[in-house]
């Protein structure tokens, strides 16, 4: 049985939520700089150049490359053979992203009652927390702080399997129509399908994890994911809502099995700010 410390754990997740807020990925950047290229709108041009030059102040000045630094929100997969020593692993997750919001001065965001809107001291805390026990030893945690602006225009809707694919498609491009501005464009949008009403979300939230450019390994869906892209940016939003030819950078869908009389279909809409990282232990 492999042992891994409760302190390591707190340590390299209090990194990771401040270098996420910090430092675009750099298949973002390299994103960005490629649409850049690719405009023909000047306003297009300069948002992107603008995204582009606020993420290497960022970077260079270790500041959030955005004032919402996110809702924090880890897929674990734990190997069946590797056990945490110290404490679980969900606090220890919860105690890292205490002490790197705290340390790193990023604006705490979570309320703790969604109705009162009463004052939450944990800073940025709970995280939520998806937890897989894996074969194996190791322990693998997939950690966004995921923006509210991208998060409250995403949408789920039960859809009846006659609509079929051209129905999933219909949805997607509507969702991403009606965020128009407000999801702060370009995007990442992670569609997911099947699954019931909980798990199409979490199939859909999963997918922005993906690297840009990386397509699902079933044709059909690989066929879809470009097809998805190449409509919503006929749509003209653009980047910041401003017009142009890049509404979306990539379109990432997950299938997974589901009832004979269901289409659930969930699409997490994310805007160029892709806060993720991925730690091994």
């Amino acid at each position: 049985m492999r042992e891994i410390g409760y302190e390591k754990i707190v340590e390299v997740v209090r990194e990771a939520c401040q270098n996420a807020n910090y430092e675009l990925e750099d298949d973002m950047v390299g994103a960005l700089q490629a649409s850049k290229d690719k405009e023909d709108s000047p306003v297009a041009k300069d948002v992107l150049k603008q995204l582009l030059d606020n993420s290497a102040i960022a970077k260079a000045e270790r500041l959030p490359m955005c004032q919402d630094t996110g809702t924090v929100v880890c897929f674990v997969e734990m190997g069946e053979n590797c056990i945490v020593v110290g404490g679980t692993v969900n606090h220890a997750i919860n105690q890292g992203v205490q002490e790197g919001y705290e340390e790193g001065y990023l604006r705490h965001s979570i309320v703790a009652d969604p109705l009162t809107r009463k004052k939450n001291d944990d800073m940025n805390t709970p995280a939520i927390i998806h937890l897989e026990h894996v074969p194996g030893d190791q322990l693998r945690i997939q950690l966004t702080a995921k923006g509210g602006g991208a998060e409250n225009m995403s949408q789920l809707r039960m859809l009846t399997p006659s609509a079929g694919v051209e129905g999933v498609k219909a949805f997607v491009l509507e969702t991403v129509k009606a965020a128009g501005p407000n999801a702060c464009p370009p995007l990442i949008v992670g569609v997911g399908i099947g699954g019931n009403f909980e798990r199409c979300a979490v199939l859909a939230k999963k997918s922005l994890f993906r690297s840009i450019g990386e397509r699902s390994q079933e044709n059909q869906t690989a066929r879809l994911e470009d097809e998805l892209i190449n409509d919503i940016n006929e749509l003209g939003i653009g980047p910041q809502g401003l017009g142009g030819k890049t509404t979306a950078i990539d379109v990432n869908i997950e299938l997974e099995a589901c009832h004979i009389a269901a289409l659930p279909v969930a699409v997490n809409l994310n805007c160029h700010a892709v806060r993720h990282r991925t730690l091994l232990f």
